[in-house]
């Protein structure tokens, strides 16, 4: 996982009327939906922040969040990579060489 994930471009948010939100990979046609905490990171993910900083976010907006709030969002932070909706920003000198 990428210490600042950057959203995927391609990626298209669809919220739904049932709290749930569909994200969608345009580049590979994958799929995912996601409940209202799955939403929150996904909104977070801006390459700005780190996932320890996401985490942070997530703790603050849910205070009464189990204690497995911080393992189940650097999961869910795999798996989206895993899937290809996030990655990270590559710097001009890793390019280039």
């Amino acid at each position: 996982m990428p210490d600042r994930p950057v959203p995927n471009p391609a990626a298209v948010r669809e919220p739904g009327d049932d709290g749930w939100t569909l994200l969608v990979n345009t580049d590979t046609a994958g799929a995912m939906a996601v409940n209202q905490t799955g939403d929150l990171v996904w909104r977070l993910v801006d390459g700005r922040r780190r996932a320890d900083e996401i985490v942070d976010a997530v703790r603050a907006r849910f205070p009464d969040a189990p204690d497995t709030v911080d393992d189940d969002v650097f999961e869910l932070l795999a798996r989206l990579t895993e899937e290809g909706f996030i990655g990270r920003e590559i710097p001009l000198k890793e390019v280039t060489g």
